[in-house]
Parts: structure tokens; sequence; C-alpha cells
């Protein structure tokens, strides 16, 4: 998986772009301005969105209505992913104490996501892609896999299984007085969630079918094919170009998976201090200069998971 020197041309520094592809100083300020008003929108946007999928299906009150609701949340999920990610990075808003608030509160406890332990581990990611301490090492090693594999993980997701996984690590963490804490404001935004819904739509049910459980499985699916998308088959390198993945990025990806132009990975990777708006931006920087080439893009996330899944026709399991 990892691309072949030949299509990887030495072609920095530049005048705008560093050895390592980060803008130059006098350009870095305006990579890195934060756009407090669009992401107040934004925020605003997530919760209407998820909110509004559910009101909708209510107000239609039909089995298809429910179903489509049901896929739809796991949709949600990732843009509430994403926007916790970008605070996780204090992106978000340029008031540190605004970011984090909103970050925990509105974006992450929501949705299950342990906010400041994510920030810690996510900052390991960054610091050494496929080193060590690599947290997620375990989502990108061993690819390509066989179809049959990738299958199988992807069922495993479907059905809930991965999910129950994480759900029992929550749980699990009640047991302990360091983690206990932030289970309980996990478990407080989840409460709330559940009234909201609960009130608002009138049915008892409306949380655990279409709350928790897209949570635990449309999700789940979406998060790993997003996952190895970025970094599968990767290999620990100071060229970002072989630790993540580039890929065309198409509006429908960018509506099920990849929300917030997070599509635009490599880019993120080579400067973690730019906020999501400007990511395009600099992905076209590094394509003008010649450092991301075609011959080293996917044309789509397809033909990557198709790439990903190439590995022999014996299973190893």
């Amino acid at each position: 998986m990892v691309p072949h020197r030949s299509v990887l041309p030495d072609v920095l520094p530049t005048e705008r772009l560093q050895a390592l592809g980060m803008p130059v100083p006098a350009l870095r300020e305006s990579f890195r301005r934060i756009p407090n008003g669009h992401n107040v929108a934004n925020v605003v946007g997530v919760v209407a969105q998820s909110f509004g999928v559910i009101a909708l299906a209510t107000w239609i009150d039909h089995p298809l209505g429910w179903i489509a609701a049901f896929v739809l949340m796991g949709r949600a999920f990732a843009l509430y992913a994403i926007l916790a990610h970008e605070a996780a990075h204090r992106l978000l808003f340029s008031n540190r104490r605004a970011n984090d608030l909103v970050g925990r509160w509105l974006l992450a406890y929501p949705a299950f996501v342990p906010f400041d332990l994510y920030r810690r581990s996510h900052m390991a990611h960054h610091k050494d892609e496929m080193g060590p301490n690599e947290p997620d090492l375990n989502l990108y090693l061993g690819y390509p896999v066989t179809t049959s594999s990738l299958r199988r993980k992807l069922w495993r997701d479907a059905r809930g299984t991965s999910g129950w996984k994480n759900l029992k690590g929550l749980l699990g963490a009640f047991r302990s007085s360091a983690s206990r804490p932030v289970a309980l404001r996990i478990l407080g935004a989840q409460v709330v969630v559940a009234v909201l819904l609960t009130v608002g739509t009138g049915r008892w049910w409306a949380y655990p079918v279409l709350w928790l459980a897209p949570w635990m499985t449309v999700w789940r699916v979406i998060n790993r094919l997003r996952a190895i998308a970025e970094h599968g088959g990767m290999t620990r390198s100071s060229d970002r170009r072989m630790t993540t993945h580039v890929i065309h990025q198409s509006w429908l990806a960018r509506f099920w998976m990849v929300p917030f132009n997070t599509g635009w990975h490599l880019a993120h990777h080579v400067d973690m201090g730019v906020p999501f708006r400007n990511l395009p931006r600099l992905h076209g920087e590094l394509a003008d200069s010649g450092w991301v080439t075609e011959e080293l893009t996917y044309p789509s996330y397809r033909s990557l998971w198709q790439a990903l899944s190439s590995r022999g026709t014996v299973d190893p399991r």
C-alpha cells in the first residue's frame, strides 16, 4: 500500500512550502486563521441536522422514514466526530475555553467520545504516525487484507459487535475512580439526548433505536471505512505521503463519510494547525508544487478499498 518512491517527487522546499510541506511562516498565518463565525454555524447545523432527521421521521411516521432516519443518523455521528476532532486540535474556536466547552458538551459527549482522552491519544497519533506509540495502529496494520477478511470486519461493525465492544469500554470506566468523572459526563449528555428525543417524538424507543443503535452499527461501518482510507497499510515516515493516502474527493464521499474537508487528510497531517476550512487550499498548494501527483492519488474511495482488500485468495485467519 505504500507508494513507490518513483511517485514521490522531491520538489520541496519551495518559496511557499517548507521541506515537509508546511506553509512558510509568511503564509502560515492565513492558513491557520480560525473561522469562528462559520464554526458557530457548523455546530448549530450539526445539532439541527441530527435532531432534524429524527423530527422529520416523526412527522412522516412511516416505516421508510424511520429506516432512512436510522441510516442518516450514522452519518450524523460522522459530523459530530469530525467537529469534535477539530475541537481536539483547538481549531474550532480561537477562544480555548469556548472551544473545549462546545467540543466536549455539544459534540464529543453526545457522540460517546471522551474528549480529553481522545485529544491525548490523537496528538500521539499525529506525533508519530504508524510509530510504536501509535494509538490506532491495530486499525491500520496488515493491509492489504483479503476481501473476505474486510467483509468480516465490516459485518462485525454492521451487526453491532464492534459498537458493543466500545460501549462496554465506556461502561467499564464507571469502575475506575480516575475514569468515572468522564463517564458520568458522557452519561449525563446521553440522558439529556434521551429525554429530548422521548419528549420530542412521544416514543420511548426513539433514543435506543435512532441514537444508540446507529452509533453502534452504521457509524462503526463509516468510521472503519474512513480510518483505513486514511492510513491503512501505510508505513512510518517523516514523509507524510508514506503515512497517509490521497483520495479524490467526491460530493457523495464528503456527504456520507468525510464531512468538513476531513478527506483532505494528507494536508491535515502535513500541518495539523490548519483548520478544516483551509485544507483544500493547502492541498492545492501541495499539488501545485508537484509534491502531490495524480499518480499518488486514488480516483475514488472505492478504488482504495479495493486495493486494501486485494491480498491473495487464501484467508490467513
